[in-house]
């Protein structure tokens, strides 16, 4: 589902994101939000759009996504009053640790939690700059569930349509809502 942003608030976030064509790679159209985030007006409404799905979600916890799901869930924490909690990739967290695998297009990948940082009773919110294909997504929502957490809900930026993200996560999510705030 769009997440409810209103209409000038969209444009101004689509306004700031600058396609970058043939990157990483000949073919790829990489959506570069490095302008979103250098204009304060834009990223304060990112900010405030996604407080608002945390409120509506009830979540007790924000998890962001190595690495740009970092950048945009530490202020919506800040902002909400709630607990931020990174999901790194693995080997980048000191002491106790959750892992999950997940499949890639061309191999696997893992990612981790610190294991004391959720607990049973807390409502997690997953934020991330970008839905394509779900696999990060995907594993994150396992880990939560791992660390005896409830999934609130999973927010991004944007979703990228023409990618199986969404429906990739279907399962996963388990009746939480997935938003995109913009969708191409």
């Amino acid at each position: 589902m769009t997440a409810a942003l209103p209409q000038s608030a969209r444009e101004l976030l689509l306004s700031r994101i600058k396609d970058v064509p043939d990157y990483p790679k000949p073919g790829v159209v990489f959506k570069d939000i490095t302008p979103l985030l250098a204009d304060p007006k834009a990223f304060a409404a990112l900010t405030d759009a996604l407080v608002e799905l945390a409120g509506r979600y009830g979540a007790t916890k924000i998890v962001g996504l190595e690495a740009r799901g970092f950048i945009l869930a530490a202020p919506v924490a800040v902002q909400a009053g709630i607990g931020f909690v990174p999901v790194r990739k693995a080997g980048k967290l000191p002491g106790a640790t959750l892992a999950q695998s997940y499949e890639l297009e061309y191999g696997t990948a893992e990612i981790e939690v610190h294991a004391e940082d959720l607990s049973a009773g807390d409502r997690v919110m997953v934020i991330d700059d970008v839905l394509a294909t779900g696999g990060t997504a995907g594993a994150s929502l396992e880990l939560i569930r791992r660390a005896g957490a409830e999934v609130a809900g999973v927010a991004v930026l944007m979703e990228l349509s023409f990618l199986p993200g969404r429906k990739r996560l279907d399962g996963a999510l388990g009746g939480a809502p997935l938003d995109a705030l913009i969708v191409v």
